[in-house]
C-alpha cells in the first residue's frame, strides 16, 4: 500500500501560492491536465504578471504587488 503526503497549500504573503504534495493534479477549466514534468512542489502567480501563467516567475517582487495573508475560519457552510 502506498501512502502518500497530504497535499498542502500555502499561501505567501507578498508573492505566490505554493502547492506540495506527491500526489496533486492542476487542471485548466476545460480539465486539460498541465504536465508538471514529476515535479511535487510548483508556485502558482497571484500577481497576474507572470509571463508563465498559472505558474510564478517572481514578477511579483518586481511589479509592486501587496497582499498580506493571515488565516481565518470561513463562516458555516449553508446547506
Amino acid at each position: 500500500m502506498k501512502y502518500f503526503m497530504t497535499t498542502k497549500i500555502t499561501i505567501k504573503s507578498n508573492g505566490s501560492i505554493k502547492v506540495e504534495g506527491e500526489d496533486f493534479e492542476l487542471l485548466d477549466e476545460n480539465g486539460n491536465k498541465f504536465d508538471l514534468a514529476g515535479r511535487n512542489k510548483i508556485s502558482l502567480c497571484r500577481c497576474g504578471q507572470s509571463s508563465k501563467k498559472p505558474f510564478c516567475d517572481s514578477t511579483h517582487k518586481t511589479c509592486g504587488f501587496e497582499s498580506v495573508v493571515v488565516a481565518y475560519a470561513l463562516e458555516p457552510k449553508k446547506e
